[in-house]
């Protein structure tokens, strides 16, 4: 076992706790079971979950037992926002995403192979629609909920800012009730002494705690804990794990890999070092090096390029990032864009500027009308200018006919067209049935 404290530290991860010292004595006297939890609000995590997903790994690696929850019964419910009601899900829909969510997590963490005796550090996937789904309003009340001070629930800040808004159903002000049993079941099912979330599940995880010691005394497992991660910020002011076109999900029928790798490859010199520490397994030895790399050559974005590659190897596998980074290369003239596979050169193209226009191939305009078509420049003008200059391409190979037309075989897999202005400058059309 490693000081996983000490390394959350470094990594700029480690936000609150309950008492330090005593936490590091029972992480040294491990393993420790611990468990963060997972509401299926969505048909996919986002890389907003990655945070907590990636501190289980470090914690199973440093010699400890995770679980992995899935909300199946908090799902229903629906941890409330700062600002407004969520939106009610069917219980098949919540169902179904269970399902994937269970799916997705199992990527991250390593569970029992099929057949084999189960090992001390093997991480643990459970719903807590096993035992939400099965407790009767009656005993919630009475074995729960009399445990909550109403006093001590209307002072919670998600609490406060909704009640001076428009107010807060009922459901949502019971949200801390349920995510606290599930707390006090772990303990008890799987001697689970820590549970880790966010900074902004403090008021969660710490009810959790005074649940336990209230119904089970901390017996017979000992003192439980918690710890909190820093909520990411992006240096510019947006929103961490948003782009233009939404919610970067893991999910690559949802943000395809080449739109992920994207996501982390134009992140801001200012933070890339940050996500670094807090999403990649890289050693300080090694994050330091490509911190001087970026200082000396920023334009290289060497940490941009290591950070890309890691994450989408570790969401989306070796053969799609080995994809992505030869469609990137394809798309800027370094590679060969006939072998790229049609879904992944349709992907890289929709992060491009670009349009879609209808066919068929005979009826399609002149090359300078697609050049503005796809946003590459402004006017025919500027169209025929950057022909006559060298510095327009169809498919990577120069134009150097103004009045130019596209051709059958210049499609590829039947219906795209890479088109660029200059070294850097890409834009795709999409023909159209």
């Amino acid at each position: 076992m490693t000081d996983i404290i000490d390394e959350l530290e470094w990594r700029g991860l480690l936000a609150q706790t309950t008492d330090l010292d005593e936490l590091r004595k029972a992480l040294a006297d491990g393993p420790v079971t611990l468990y963060c939890g997972f509401d299926p609000t969505a048909g996919s995590l986002h890389v907003g979950h990655l945070t907590q997903i990636l501190t289980l790994a470090r914690f199973q690696q440093a010699g400890h037992r995770p679980i992995a929850l899935v909300g199946g019964g908090t799902g229903l419910i629906g941890d409330p926002k700062p600002t407004a009601e969520r939106s009610l899900n069917s219980v098949e829909t919540v169902k179904g995403w269970v399902g994937v969510l269970a799916g997705q997590l199992s990527a991250f963490l390593r569970f029992t192979p099929e057949g084999e005796t189960p090992r001390p550090t093997d991480a643990v996937l459970v719903d807590n629609g096993e035992w939400l789904s099965a407790m009767s309003a009656i005993e919630m009340l009475r074995d729960v909920g009399k445990h909550f001070s109403v006093n001590q629930m209307l002072a919670r800040e998600t609490v406060k800012s909704r009640l001076d808004g428009e107010g807060m159903s009922y459901t949502e002000f019971s949200y801390v009730l349920l995510q606290s049993y599930d707390y006090v079941q772990l303990y008890r099912r799987h001697g689970c002494t820590l549970q880790i979330g966010g900074s902004d599940q403090w008021g969660n995880i710490t009810a959790g705690l005074d649940l336990i010691r209230r119904m089970d005394g901390n017996a017979p497992h000992g003192g439980a804990h918690a710890l909190t991660t820093n909520l990411l910020t992006k240096s510019d002011g947006t929103k961490f794990g948003k782009t233009e076109s939404g919610t970067v999900w893991l999910d690559p029928e949802l943000t395809s890999p080449y739109a992920f790798y994207q996501f982390w490859f134009n992140a801001d010199d200012r933070d890339v070092m940050r996500y670094l520490k807090v999403f990649g397994f890289r050693s300080r030895a090694e994050i330091e090096e490509l911190e001087a790399q970026t200082a000396e050559r920023p334009a290289a974005r060497a940490a941009q390029r290591a950070l890309a590659e890691e994450l989408t190897t570790l969401v989306h596998g070796e053969d799609e990032c080995r994809n992505v980074i030869e469609a990137s290369r394809a798309l800027f003239g370094q590679a060969d864009l006939a072998g790229l596979d049609a879904a992944t050169l349709g992907a890289a193209l929709r992060e491009v500027s670009g349009a879609e226009v209808a066919g068929p191939v005979g009826e399609l305009p002149p090359l300078v009308d697609l050049l503005v078509e796809s946003g590459l420049v402004a006017s025919k003008s500027a169209a025929r200018r950057a022909i006559q200059e060298g510095g327009a391409y169809l498919n990577n190979t120069k134009v150097t006919e103004v009045d130019a037309r596209v051709a059958e075989d210049d499609l590829l897999h039947g219906r795209y067209l890479v088109l660029r202005r200059g070294k850097r400058n890409v834009g795709g059309i999409v023909v159209g049935v």
